[in-house]
């Protein structure tokens, strides 16, 4: 629990309401059940505010143990701080309860709308790290450190795409956090990676992750560096690749960098730069998670674009169809 003053609630004092989100992560659970067995999945979303009442994210981790994350959407300022206290309380027990986990593998956080690179600061320094699987891969997370726990688990099917178009390719992963795209490229027969990534903490959890897998030696490069500086000396180059995976940041700002970096506002300068490395018959993956993006396909004519928004979205995420938006690019 990384919340202070957020305790479950002893079971005897559970509201009505928190009998209602029993039953329903009871009923979640059952109806994904057989998809988790058919499809040997491990780590999901079991719940993502179905009640409003109960405004939280609720992703399992299956490993040596079973982890629960927990995220509490932000309560807006004219709901009472003492109920949406008591509503958290309320939930956590309910958790415990359901899944049948104890306090110690249950890890609770309040996501706030994040700016710049708040998403990817630390918020503890306990250092604890787990291993999980997904797709027979592993991957180690952090469910106390940071906001997020270095796999986003609604990119599952985008990371399976890579894996399949990855035999005989050369990858390149921008803005690749912990390399978890990295990881499916090389599992698919990659004969080269890239990964490249401003922060050093992440770099090197990229590479602990290919290495937890059996991926070392030359073949797999990592830099660390601003990807917008990178593309632009990268696109005056010779440097070419066969697929590539484009997750950038909606927003961001850092020491390291110039100025800012605005999705929505820069798509254009990005794309044209990362589509410049394709090699002939080349793919781009392009995703990110801003709800209002609008992709400017008048400014970027000349290259095929494939909305495969839906196609990438996993069960466990269709009450968010809009977790991110992803799109196939190639030129024409």
């Amino acid at each position: 629990m990384s919340e202070k003053e957020t305790k479950p609630l002893p079971s005897n004092e559970w509201t009505s309401g928190a009998e209602m989100l029993a039953n329903r992560l009871k009923k979640n659970l059952k109806n994904l059940s057989r998809w988790l067995k058919k499809e040997n999945i491990d780590c999901y979303r079991l719940y993502d505010a179905d009640l409003p009442e109960y405004a939280l994210a609720i992703d399992v981790y299956q490993g040596e143990k079973c982890w629960v994350h927990v995220q509490e959407y932000q309560a807006p300022k004219s709901v009472d701080e003492a109920k949406a206290l008591l509503r958290a309380r309320e939930a956590l027990a309910v958790v415990l309860a359901v899944l049948e986990i104890p306090e110690q593998q249950l890890f609770f956080k309040v996501r706030k709308q994040q700016k710049g690179s708040a998403q990817y600061e630390k918020l503890a320094a306990k250092k604890q790290f787990f291993t999980v699987q997904e797709s027979g891969l592993k991957f180690r997370v952090n469910f106390a450190d940071y906001l997020d726990t270095g796999l986003f688990l609604d990119h599952r099917i985008t990371r399976k795409m890579l894996l399949d178009q990855a035999q005989g390719k050369r990858f390149l992963n921008l803005f690749a956090y912990t390399g978890s795209g990295t990881v499916y490229a090389a599992a698919g027969g990659a004969t080269a990676t890239t990964t490249i990534d401003m922060s050093r903490t992440y770099l090197e959890w990229a590479q602990e992750n290919m290495e937890l897998n059996g991926f070392s030696g030359p073949a797999h490069n990592y830099v660390q560096d601003n990807c917008i500086d990178w593309l632009r000396r990268a696109a005056k180059s010779n440097l070419r690749f066969d697929l590539i995976f484009l997750d950038p940041p909606s927003f961001s700002t850092s020491k390291r960098m110039e100025g800012t970096f605005d999705v929505q506002r820069d798509q254009v300068e990005l794309l044209r730069n990362t589509t410049a490395l394709l090699a002939p018959n080349g793919v781009l993956i392009f995703s990110n998670n801003l709800r209002s993006f609008k992709l400017d396909k008048e400014a970027l004519a000349g290259l095929s674009l494939e909305d495969i928004s839906r196609k990438t979205l996993p069960k466990d995420f269709e009450r968010n169809p809009k977790i991110h938006q992803c799109w196939r690019i190639g030129r024409d």
